[in-house]
């Protein structure tokens, strides 16, 4: 790569190997944002990457900063290269570990495990050495310290000469150091044991949070069945083109996104939804990659490349939003960057002060202070919100929920009016045969003559005629002369008949309709229903009323919504009637006829009265309001465009996976807050039993691992949600 110059005033991903911590990506933020021609720096420890906006740098001077601290890097379209290095937070990686998405070493045998079981084997052997010959205690206790602290007083370094000169690494080498001077020894190393013992947890964490997504891409099969002139072969699934057919066995996983064209089975979705009971499927139904099918053989059109996928779509997103912090990580940031060097200066203080000015013994205030520095490390207190947030992402991610960044996940939980489009989000923008009237026949008569009339049509009411049919298994005989005339409806002859699938209007013109007839498609109008009626040699055979239908968990989720005290509206294109039919059925009010700019101007009026809108929608005429909206969400099957513009989106189509979203942006913040107040906790109660003499260094560091220990802990309890 040497030599590679990034284009002007570009914007670039990369993949960085070894960084697990909120520290880790501190000083790679720095020691890159000290590069000539860097405009722009951001790195997530949580997605392992970083984004650089820099003006004409070569690609050689940024990976050697990186590198510089004991990181890979590499372009965000390649393979992360992991040679044998030790970065600058205790994060030793062998040749060929790799993360834990890409068939890395167990954690236990990692190089950084093996130092800190290194670091505990040399203190167990100290302390048996302390105790045969007490002479040489001293000199193994140091010797086990010496095991643990070298490699951390090395990072302090090279974090010092890259531009972070008060980092966790310098608090803890200036304290152990500190601990040896005044004859501490025994403590100092027992400190940096369980300083490595935290490191350890927290590196485990994240890629915890990082496997529980990219774990997602061991759900699609390595291979597919193609079927090319009436013959199948076997290929790799990452190699299919769309619109190619493919045929899935029973028990198997279905190795891409499609839609059914022959077929009918019960597809299992929970390892992408979540959902525990099999969802029947059949022609012209949507699958996803990774699903199973359980028990017939299905024929499916390839819809999406592998590269773009539902499941590559759900880590794409993830990874970004990871790396966009939310407004409370940005001021915790800027909080640590003042907060260590306080904590230097705190220390010195409570060193210094009591003996100078109160006479006060050196030993015992030099003790306290260096105890106060292990006590103040903001490790506990820097990840208690990436780490919640990551896992929070990654949870929502698992069950469709794709939230871009943490600042949505925040803003979500503020939501007072939820505004829904109609078609394809409240229903499934795809109308169906609600009703049949039969007059003088049967209704698989009646469906059988209509469906024959429709079958070579790919008009949606027709296409909801033709799948009836099926679904009624009503035979699909063959009709001549069929003829679409234009308006009114198609004719032609079935069996010997003349038959005419009319809207009223025409049937109205060469037919007279009874009274019942006209007062049955009178009502089925006032439930916005769109009704064709069969005629037969001229006489009326039939009523077909059909509509999109609202999805079924609508309902439930507008009154779910309404339990948590959020408002919620239908903005719609569509007519009056049928919006007001949908919204009656529903308990939604709804506001029909609109515009775009109709539905942008009710988003705005609304912001204006002082609510926080979340806009969902699935269509290019939703795209100005979902962009205006506090919170846009698109809805699953949408538009290419509503999904780009949207700040978060549900992949699977459900309607309660919004008032799910607003629950899980809670939940995330609720456990934001619960370990701020453990880490701010735990340090204040140990600052005062140290300051009054209860509590010395051991017990300090222990408040800080155990602190992060906690908090992590609770955060990755987030990785089970699994809503309501």
């Amino acid at each position: 790569m040497k030599g590679l110059r990034v284009a002007e005033a570009t914007r670039t991903k990369y993949r960085v190997g070894g960084m697990d911590c909120a520290a880790c990506a501190t000083k790679i933020e720095n020691a890159v944002g000290r590069i000539s021609g860097v405009e722009e720096v951001g790195a997530s420890f949580t997605a392992g990457t970083m984004n650089v906006v820099q003006a004409d740098v070569p690609f050689i001077a940024i990976e050697r900063a990186v590198r510089n601290l004991g990181y890979t890097l590499a372009p965000a379209d390649a393979p992360p290269a992991v040679p044998h290095h030790h970065d600058d937070h205790g994060h030793d990686h062998a040749k060929g570990e790799q993360h834990a998405d890409l068939g890395e070493d167990p954690w236990w045998a990692t190089r950084k495990a093996k130092l800190t079981l290194a670091s505990g084997v040399a203190l167990a052997l100290a302390y048996i050495a302390g105790l045969v010959v007490p002479a040489i205690g001293h000199w193994a206790f140091l010797v086990a310290l010496l095991v643990g602290l070298v490699p951390v007083g090395r990072r302090a370094l090279a974090g010092a000469l890259s531009g972070t000169s008060f980092s966790i690494d310098t608090l803890m080498t200036i304290a152990a150091v500190g601990a040896v001077i005044i004859g501490a020894t025994e403590e100092a190393a027992i400190v940096v044991l369980l300083f490595l013992v935290g490191e350890l947890l927290e590196g485990v964490a994240a890629g915890r949070a990082r496997a529980s997504i990219r774990g997602l891409t061991h759900l699609v099969p390595k291979t597919a069945l193609l079927e090319e002139n009436g013959q199948t072969r076997e290929m790799p699934a990452a190699m299919l083109a769309i619109g190619a057919t493919i045929m899935v066995r029973p028990g198997d996983r279905i190795p891409a996104d499609g839609v059914i064209i022959e077929g009918s089975s019960a597809i299992d979705e929970s390892p992408v939804t979540g959902e525990s009971v099999p969802k029947r499927k059949t022609t012209g139904d949507t699958v996803f990659a990774g699903t199973i099918n359980t028990d017939a053989v299905l024929r499916i059109r390839v819809t999406a490349t592998a590269a773009d996928n539902t499941i590559a779509l759900v880590i794409r997103l993830v990874e970004e939003a990871q790396a966009r912090k939310a407004p409370t990580e940005r001021f915790i940031d800027r909080i640590a960057r003042t907060y260590t060097p306080g904590v230097l200066v705190a220390g010195a203080l409570v060193a210094i002060v009591p003996p100078l000015l109160f006479g006060q013994p050196w030993g015992d205030w030099i003790y306290k202070g260096l105890a106060v520095l292990l006590i103040g490390c903001p490790c506990a207190l820097v990840i208690s919100t990436p780490a919640a947030i990551a896992a929070g992402l990654s949870a929502g991610a698992r069950r469709g929920l794709l939230l871009k960044g943490g600042a949505v996940l925040e803003v979500l939980r503020k939501v007072t009016t939820v505004a829904f489009d109609k078609t394809g989000t409240l229903t499934a923008g795809r109308p169906v045969v609600t009703d049949i009237v039969a007059i003088g026949r049967s209704e698989k008569q009646v469906l059988s003559l209509a469906a024959a009339l429709e079958s070579g049509s790919s008009h949606p009411l027709a296409v909801a005629i033709v799948n009836r049919a099926r679904a009624d298994k009503a035979s699909i005989p063959p009709a001549f002369g069929v003829k679409a005339l234009a308006g009114k409806g198609v004719v032609g002859k079935v069996g010997g008949e003349a038959a005419f699938l009319a809207s009223p209007q025409a049937a109205e013109e060469g037919t007279t309709m009874t009274a019942d007839q006209q007062a049955r498609i009178a009502a089925f109008n006032d439930e916005g229903k769109t009704v064709s009626v069969l005629l037969a040699d001229g006489r009326v055979v039939g009523l077909f009323a059909i509509r999109d239908e609202p999805r079924p968990d609508a309902a439930k989720a507008i009154e779910s919504l309404a339990h948590r005290g959020i408002a919620t509206l239908m903005l719609t294109g569509d007519n009056r009637r049928t919006a007001a039919a949908i919204a009656r059925n529903l308990g939604i009010e709804a506001r029909a006829g609109l515009l775009p700019e109709d539905k942008l101007r009710i988003v705005r009026e609304l912001q204006a009265r002082g609510e926080v809108v979340a806009k969902v929608g699935d269509g290019i005429n939703d795209t100005p309001a979902l962009a205006a909206a506090d919170i846009g969400i698109a809805m699953g099957g949408g538009t290419d465009v509503a999904l780009e513009t949207a700040d978060a989106a549900v992949l699977h189509g459900r309607v309660a996976d919004i008032p799910d979203m607003i629950d899980l942006s809670r939940t995330v913040m609720g456990n934001i807050a619960q370990n701020l107040t453990i880490a701010l906790g735990l340090k204040a109660v140990f600052l005062v039993t140290t300051i009054i003499g209860l509590t010395g260094l051991w017990p300090a560091i222990l408040a800080d691992t155990g602190a992060t220990v906690l908090v992590t802990a609770n955060a990755m309890r987030l990785l089970g949600w699994k809503g309501r």
